[in-house]
């Protein structure tokens, strides 16, 4: 079968393959659920050795488009990404608190006080080193209980030490609103921090990713209105299960007085 596609034919074979397949399946040739023909049927199709045709599935496979079972085959992926909307979501969160439950269940692996370094520390503005409250989540999708992310929160123990923050079990509320209450202080800024990258061994176990899958990870940093910082949390995602939304609305730029030109 000729293979036409943006790579070009000087683009290595399996990658030529990848394209095919990738556009058949969001074209909607192949639809989710759909088995893909067997290995050695596909190599037929394209004229090329079963190694070549591995390292197409594979891309396929890292992108999030297919999923291999033990046994059975392999099978077009359902495209459904989790949604974060970075802006606005305290103030929902405020409103309604079951948004925070409504699709992932929460295990606390972890509750107590922990050295920061690296990143986490210079996001608190603590020197590396620095012992803080810190809680470890796992996030498991309700209906298949796979898992969808993992991160952590990091208080200083000004905030969280010696309060129900370090007890491994879910709080109450929204963590935010319970930092609030113990600070006395009211989150008024954020900033998040966007990185693409691969798993370390640790996440790609947890998250049950295939060799190869990146994941996105942000470092989130609330203050207070002084500038305290409240909380840093990071979150990490396959990323192939996420999709980044930031809504706002656009505001003309302001408009510098007119100057007469020097000539």
């Amino acid at each position: 079968m000729a293979m036409t596609d943006d790579l070009g034919t000087k683009a290595p074979k399996y990658l030529q393959i990848a394209a095919e397949l990738r556009r058949s399946i969001r074209d909607g040739q192949m639809k989710a659920g759909e088995r893909l023909p067997a290995e050695t049927a596909l190599a037929e199709r394209f004229r090329v050795s079963p190694i070549t045709l591995r390292n197409a599935i594979s891309v396929l496979r890292a992108e999030g488009l297919i999923e291999s079972r033990h046994g059975v085959g392999t099978f077009v992926r359902e495209s459904r990404r989790l949604q974060r909307r970075s802006r606005h979501r305290y103030g929902r969160a405020r409103n309604d608190q079951k948004l925070l439950t409504a699709h992932l269940r929460h295990d606390i692996v972890f509750a107590g006080r922990a050295p920061v370094t690296g990143e986490i520390a210079a996001a608190m503005d603590v020197p590396a080193g620095t012992e803080v409250v810190v809680r470890r989540r796992h996030l498991y999708n309700r209906e298949t209980g796979k898992p969808e992310e993992i991160g952590a929160s990091y208080i200083l123990i000004d905030i969280g030490g010696g309060t129900y923050l370090e007890d491994p079990a879910v709080v109450p509320k929204a963590l935010f609103l319970c930092i609030e209450e113990l600070s006395g202080k009211r989150y008024a800024t954020a900033r998040d921090h966007w990185f693409s990258r691969l798993p370390t061994a640790e996440e790609a176990s947890a998250l049950e990713l295939p060799t190869g899958a990146p994941v996105m990870q942000v470092i989130h940093v609330a203050r207070a209105e002084d500038g305290t910082v409240l909380e840093v949390s990071e979150s990490v995602w396959p990323a192939d299960r996420i999709v980044v939304i930031d809504e706002y609305p656009v505001e003309p730029e302001p408009t510098e007085p007119d100057t007469p030109s020097e000539i």
